[in-house]
């Protein structure tokens, strides 16, 4: 007898959930782990951590995917253990040591060091990487014994604070651009310091405008009697967005697609942006609607919308 397999029925789920990924896990199957448990129809994350890291890995639930390239693009903040001495294949503690050398450094060489770090910089991407060449990553290059020319990249160190130093271990805080290889980072403050290095420990505590408040581990998910009350409604994404208030006739409108003069609406309160166009998040009463663009003469242009069915 035939018996054929029963495909799960899956639910709309609409939200983000600040996970705290665990070591030895990699971002995708945290990812597949937490959509499981919370039974949802579609999910993704918000920029990919190594498996080796630990920290804030935003995933989006249903009309919460909409947004979350804002997250790809935003700034990360990390707390990240530098040891000194030795290089690995891989930049972190995943690979193999290939060269141990002593370390004698001070803390005034250490931030000498850093200052050169910061602001804008270059990186050349290490051969470990999710990075395709002829549409292969380059890890399976670096795997097969094969080093690639890379393209050095601009990025941009925000912030490089000394946290302190227990020889061979150096902790530092992190805040950078999109794009940016901490492990890179890591290595590069090493050859500079002369002594060669690798990333111990890496944790990132903040992407965009989220932060560890809230943050929950795997096991507080399945833990959980109704997990579906961890997640941030979908605007959390959108926090440093102004909001603009539409009223019932001017938010079918934008559901339809439609460019709204808001000057000539006395009942809508317009926000003065810093830089025009500029992007806002618009509302009817407590329901978020999507992302627009605000521009000359305050026309509202809409961007990204919220299907009605699944608003938040």
């Amino acid at each position: 007898m035939n018996q054929q397999k029963v495909k799960r029925v899956r639910d709309i789920v609409d939200g983000v959930l600040l996970l705290d990924k665990p070591v030895g896990l990699s971002s995708n199957d945290a990812l597949i782990k937490t959509k499981r448990m919370l039974n949802a129809k579609k999910a993704g994350h918000t920029g990919t951590l190594d498996p080796f890291a630990t920290g804030l890995l935003p995933l989006c639930f249903g009309e919460a995917t909409k947004f979350s390239q804002d997250l790809l693009e935003a700034d990360k903040t990390y707390l990240t253990t530098v040891h000194l001495g030795q290089r690995s294949d891989t930049g972190d503690t995943e690979g193999q040591i290939i060269e141990t050398r002593d370390v004698n450094v001070t803390r005034d060489q250490i931030e000498a060091v850093l200052a050169r770090f910061r602001g804008p910089i270059e990186q050349v991407p290490p051969m470990y990487s999710a990075l395709k060449r002829d549409g292969k990553p380059l890890y399976e290059y670096a795997r097969a014994g094969i080093t690639l020319e890379r393209e050095a990249r601009p990025v941009t160190i925000h912030k490089l604070e000394f946290v302190s130093y227990e020889a061979p271990f150096l902790k530092l805080e992190v805040k950078c651009s999109k794009g940016t290889y901490i492990r890179v980072l890591g290595e590069d403050i090493g050859a500079a310091l002369g002594c060669g290095a690798h990333l111990n420990a890496l944790r990132r505590i903040q992407v965009g405008e989220l932060t560890m408040d809230n943050i929950v581990t795997l096991e507080e998910v399945a833990a959980h009697a109704t997990p579906l009350e961890l997640l941030a409604p979908v605007d959390a994404l959108l926090s440093s967005f102004p909001p603009v208030q539409l009223t019932d006739e001017l938010a079918k409108r934008f559901l339809n697609g439609q460019r709204l003069p808001l000057g000539k609406e006395p009942a809508v309160a317009v926000p003065k942006l810093e830089q025009v166009p500029g992007r806002v998040r618009v509302y009817h009463g407590d329901k978020l609607l999507g992302t627009a663009q605000l521009g000359e003469f305050d026309i509202l242009a809409p961007e990204r919308l919220i299907s009605v069915a699944g608003a938040a």
